[in-house]
């Protein structure tokens, strides 16, 4: 059974640096992009970062750009979304996702769909 796992979220003070992890087990994603999406109350799931299979190309939303770093090691099915400098706009859940496609490729999906795997998130919340 596939799992991801996430892990690290809290409650903090805006500025206050965080860092989530993701665990996953069940089948190997070394091949595959990884990426973290998240959700507000009330709000459509919005991508927030991903990384393709090999780590050595990123994208990141606008909104976290320059903020927040993704990072992943394939060897112990891991990955990680430094959130630096947090906003009271990052409350949300944060959740990972893996895609299937494409393999061995430069391109990291952005769009929802396009993963295929999802863990069940870990909430964040920032106040100000």
């Amino acid at each position: 059974q596939v799992q991801l796992v996430e892990s690290g979220g809290g409650v903090v003070q805006a500025g206050v640096s965080l860092r989530l992890s993701c665990a996953a087990s069940g089948r190997t994603f070394d091949s595959y992009p990884m990426g973290w999406f998240r959700q507000a109350p009330g709000k459509e799931r919005e991508f927030v970062a991903a990384i393709n299979w090999s780590g050595d190309i990123t994208d990141y939303s606008d909104s976290v750009k320059g903020r927040f770093t993704i990072s992943r090691d394939k060897g112990r099915s891991m990955v990680w979304l430094q959130m630096d400098r947090t906003k009271p706009e990052d409350t949300a859940v944060y959740i990972c996702a893996a895609s299937t496609q494409p393999a061995l490729t430069a391109r990291i999906p952005r769009n929802h769909y396009e993963y295929d795997y999802w863990g069940q998130g870990t909430q964040v919340t920032v106040s100000s």
